[in-house]
């Protein structure tokens, strides 16, 4: 037998109104009685129907979580936290469907109102405005991660990269070094332009003249940090130290040093971005800069899902602050 919403209502003695706004934790309806609704559901084993209340509440029950891109740039661990992070705060309240931006080829016809309750942007370059742009222009419930195109999208969840960095190279100029190298990452992605921005202040600060023959780009790829170092060590003299701007390139960049017959941190120190998974486990284990990708991904869910309970837009911008997250890989010299 299926068990339905007027079953719990007639147990609980309430309008199934009552029982389905209490079962999707509506602000309107008292926790003492949310509690006693949701007893009887449990007794009961309720499962939801998705599609009759989508059809009651004019909902489709579907969050989209959407990335620039997912065949270029986007890194395992990077889209697993993302998803970890939004399904956490998503939970069984919805159906969480993730897309690639740069897969639907400027046509995005198939998100509407209909077919998404709210969209979610993991934004990674400028080149995702116009599907931005297209989804706040439909008034689509949004939030935006990663980056903060105020213009077109009132809330905004993001990490400080920029001070990341600036603390990370200020950590290797502490140590001694001064001709530090940058393996920058995807070009066209905002987080790259940061992150080179942070590199570049952390000189400025310390008097420190900036030498564009140490800026690689590496497209935050092992293969790319992987080559770029390999032309940094084609320089006379080489750099002292490295940052790169993901930890995927700083792996990359350290086997072309031990190729090299050099050591890391003895003859090159270096430092990345992110502090993936496998950055404590690398010998010498990796200093780095921790990014919550997943803090930055739950609290984004969290915002849209809070507007689309109340059904009006809030506009805020949140930082969520990066960590440095010091270890073996950089060592300190004699100035």
């Amino acid at each position: 037998m299926t068990v339905t919403i007027k079953d719990i209502a007639r147990m609980a003695g309430v309008s199934h109104t009552t029982v389905s706004r209490a079962l999707n934790d509506s602000p309107l309806i008292h926790e003492e009685t949310k509690r006693k609704i949701r007893a009887i559901a449990d007794r009961l084993d309720y499962t939801p129907n998705y599609s009759a209340k989508s059809l009651v509440l004019a909902r489709s029950y579907h969050i989209g979580l959407f990335f620039s891109t997912l065949s270029k740039g986007t890194s395992s661990n990077f889209f697993h936290e993302t998803v970890k992070g939004v399904h956490g705060a998503v939970n069984s309240k919805y159906h969480l469907i993730v897309n690639a931006i740069d897969d639907y080829d400027g046509n995005f016809a198939a998100v509407t109102r209909k077919t998404f309750d709210g969209v979610i942007v993991m934004s990674q370059s400028d080149q995702d405005e116009s599907f931005i742009r297209y989804v706040a222009e439909r008034s689509i419930p949004l939030v935006v991660l990663n980056r903060n195109p105020e213009h077109l999208s009132p809330v905004h969840v993001l990490a400080d990269d920029r001070a990341g960095v600036l603390r990370v190279v200020e950590h290797l100029i502490v140590q001694g070094h001064s001709r530090i190298a940058i393996i920058e990452g995807k070009q066209t992605f905002k987080s790259s332009e940061a992150r080179k921005e942070g590199y570049l202040q952390a000189l400025r600060q310390y008097g420190i003249e900036t030498d564009p023959g140490l800026h690689i780009v590496g497209g935050y790829t092992l293969e790319g940090g992987y080559h770029a170092m390999k032309e940094l060590l084609r320089k006379d003299p080489l750099p002292t130290a490295v940052f790169c701007s993901s930890d995927e390139m700083a792996v990359g960049a350290m086997k072309a040093i031990a190729e090299n017959g050099l050591t890391v941190p003895g003859d090159i120190s270096v430092a990345g971005f992110d502090d993936d998974v496998f950055s404590a486990f690398l010998s010498p284990a990796l200093t780095t800069v921790k990014r919550p990708v997943e803090t930055i991904s739950r609290i984004g869910a969290e915002k849209l899902l809070s507007e689309i309970e109340r059904g009006t837009p809030s506009k805020e911008t949140v930082f969520v602050e990066t960590e440095l997250v010091v270890r073996e890989s950089v060592g300190k010299i004699d100035r």
